[in-house]
């Protein structure tokens, strides 16, 4: 019987020195590509929704329907934040040991990801609830404006310190 080459015996396909060289090295280079994903998706979101809701803002006539879009974009990235910024951590403490608390990479990718939780889960279902007790579709109209401004400007603010954080965290490697 004639086998294809590349074949052995048992019809399984070989795999020549050159491919299980390149995927022994991809392969001990799996987690550290992960982290520059996670990174990527992390801080790319952060960005890209950030100037998303600003061009909602700015294009969309119904600043309530704005407004209920814009929240879930942020939701949706803040729950990309928590599990990019859980494996990150994992990852720094994988690579590093107990040594990668010393390093301040950890120590901005812990800040992020404690920026993102108080946002997600303090911040603004705080807001939230002001909507709600405002009893009118438009909020701003209310006399809850005073107090949802407030929450709105410091969401505002922790998400751009979260943004700049993320701006060191791509430009600093990953590896020592």
């Amino acid at each position: 019987m004639v086998r294809p080459e590349g074949y052995c015996r048992r019809g399984k396909r070989r795999v020549s020195p050159v491919s299980f060289i390149f995927l022994n090295i991809y392969m001990k280079n799996l987690a550290h590509h992960a982290a520059s994903l996670a990174i990527t998706a992390w801080v790319g979101g952060l960005w890209s929704i950030g100037y998303a809701v600003t061009i909602l803002f700015r294009a969309q006539p119904d600043k309530q329907l704005a407004g209920m879009l814009s929240g879930h974009m942020f939701a949706v990235i803040s729950y990309t934040g928590v599990v990019c910024g859980a494996y990150l951590l994992l990852y720094r403490l994988a690579i590093s040991g107990k040594a990668a608390m010393r390093d301040w990479v950890f120590w901005l990718v812990a800040a992020m990801l404690v920026i993102t939780l108080l946002l997600q889960f303090g911040i603004y279902p705080l807001m939230a609830e002001i909507k709600l007790q405002a009893h009118s579709p438009d909020v701003m109209q209310s006399t809850m404006a005073t107090s949802y401004k407030m929450w709105h400007g410091i969401s505002s603010m922790l998400y751009l310190v979260e943004c700049l954080f993320g701006a060191a965290l791509v430009i600093k490697p990953l590896r020592k």
